[in-house]
């Protein structure tokens, strides 16, 4: 039987992970900007730091990093199972489906429509659509895997339906709430059990969107592009087992010094410790995949951006645990410490291992051999790895100061520094974070550029299912 993969809407959703990329960045970029110049809000609402802060943060991790993760998983479970995608009508409104609630949230957010939850800011008839997508999107992919050729479940599909299950559980619950009016409704929590309900749910969206989806990317395409199998199989399964176990008690480490429970707290500080093990185990596993063929970083810049993506995030997961530390905490909580800690994450980890994975995978959809320009793919590493390392040292840099700060004390028990004080000594830093974050979408727009070049006038050729074999 000729039967063909689907394709289709793994290119599509390619495609809007560079776009929706580029919209995310650029709205940082904007309010990086406003921070520096405040006048830049030009006293309009809906362009107020405030209101376009959540559509930066939804636009980057759920339409950036959204795109490429459906895009990747649905490419991934055809060619690890054999077989065609699972429903294509089915796949087709997962897509158009996630760009509604994309679009959903560009229209709400910046009119002020939110519930006011970190990362869940999207008010219930979107939140009612996004869990009808959620549903669709995980009939296909465990469909696809029910009907698989080969009987081996490849580590790259456990860490892909860790993600969507647990991103389900985890939707649903933070967004129990009693509807008031279309754009209005209030949480069925109250108090501190919002508060813990709204961090357990946080967390582990870093957690289960942010690094056990990517995770799942890393353990294929990897071991794809340097052309050899992963490091060591067993670690992988050891390293999938280890961290879903740990990572869902994580969360109430960002409620250190609160009225959340102390014992809760120090629950949350013990687990945060516990995922430098796991997280480690991975962060090697994808770099030591490259032994025996490290002269391939010389000439291969899509590997360039693979293995200094896992560099961000062994030393992210280093950070986090670190940071979960009450003494260390005390320092280091309010402060841009902690916007550093999440971009090195979000921007050397996410980020580079989209772009180099979406560097592998649209010659491939559309039928070339390679990108358009390989020096570009090289222009583009440099411009986003300096544009990452400029903004988490400006922001290490201002967070630590800012920690020290606001606990100076004078002989007599008054604050040495007043607060309006820490704001302009932080100012000098905002300037140099807004370089590096405008490097990194300047690296976008070349990726764009790219993209177009190789894709334009490009019928893409149909790909046949390969005999049933074990392996990626």
């Amino acid at each position: 039987m000729n039967e063909t993969y689907n394709d289709k809407v793994v290119r599509q959703f390619a495609i809007m992970t560079v776009v929706w990329g580029i919209v995310g960045m650029a709205v940082g970029v904007l309010i990086a900007a406003q921070l520096y110049w405040p006048a830049l809000n030009f006293d309009v609402p809906w362009l107020t730091y405030s209101r376009l802060r959540p559509l930066h943060t939804n636009a980057v991790i759920f339409a950036f990093g959204g795109c490429a993760l459906i895009g990747t998983s649905f490419y991934v479970v055809q060619r690890t199972c054999h077989v065609r995608l699972f429903g294509d009508r089915l796949a087709a409104f997962v897509f158009w489906g996630w760009q509604l609630v994309i679009l959903g949230a560009v229209v709400t957010l910046p009119l002020g429509i939110t519930q006011s939850k970190e990362y869940a800011e999207l008010e219930w008839p979107i939140d009612l659509l996004i869990t009808a997508v959620w549903v669709a999107y995980a009939v296909v992919f465990f469909g696809t895997m029910a009907i698989r050729r080969v009987q081996h479940i490849y580590v790259a599909n456990w860490f892909y339906g860790a993600f969507i299950v647990t991103i389900a559980v985890l939707h649903i619950f933070n967004n129990l709430a009693v509807p008031v009016s279309l754009t209005k409704s209030y949480s069925l929590y109250s108090g501190v059990v919002d508060a813990m309900m709204q961090w357990w749910y946080g967390h582990n969206a870093v957690g289960f969107f942010l690094t056990a989806g990517f995770l799942g990317m890393m353990y294929y395409f990897v071991p794809k592009q340097a052309q050899r199998p992963i490091y060591s199989y067993r670690l992988s399964v050891v390293h999938f087992w280890a961290l879903i176990s740990v990572y869902m008690w994580a969360g109430p480490h960002h409620l250190h010094y609160t009225s959340l429970p102390d014992w809760v707290q120090s629950i949350g500080m013990a687990f945060s410790i516990l995922l430098l093990a796991p997280s480690w185990g991975g962060m090697i596993n994808g770099i030591m995949t490259l032994s025996g063929a490290w002269y391939k970083l010389r000439t291969d810049p899509i590997l360039k951006f693979m293995i200094v993506s896992l560099s961000f995030y062994g030393m992210s997961t280093f950070e986090g645990p670190m940071m979960s530390i009450k003494t260390v905490n005390a320092l280091s909580h309010y402060t841009d410490w902690g916007i550093a800690h999440v971009h090195s994450g979000a921007l050397g980890w996410v980020a580079m291992m989209t772009i180099g994975s979406m560097y592998y995978l649209i010659p491939r959809l559309f039928n070339r051999t390679q990108m358009h320009s390989v020096r570009l793919v090289e222009v583009h590493f440099w411009t986003s790895t300096i544009g990452v390392v400029l903004y988490i040292a400006a922001m290490w840099s201002a967070g630590v100061m800012q920690g020290l700060m606001w606990r100076a004390f004078n002989p007599d028990g008054t604050l040495t520094y007043s607060f309006v004080e820490g704001v302009k000594a932080t100012y000098p830093f905002y300037l140099v974070r807004l370089c590096g974050g405008s490097l990194f979408l300047v690296g976008m727009l070349i990726m764009a550029y790219n993209v177009w070049m190789t894709v334009r006038n490009e019928k893409p050729a149909p790909v046949a299912v390969m005999p049933a074999a074990v392996g990626v």
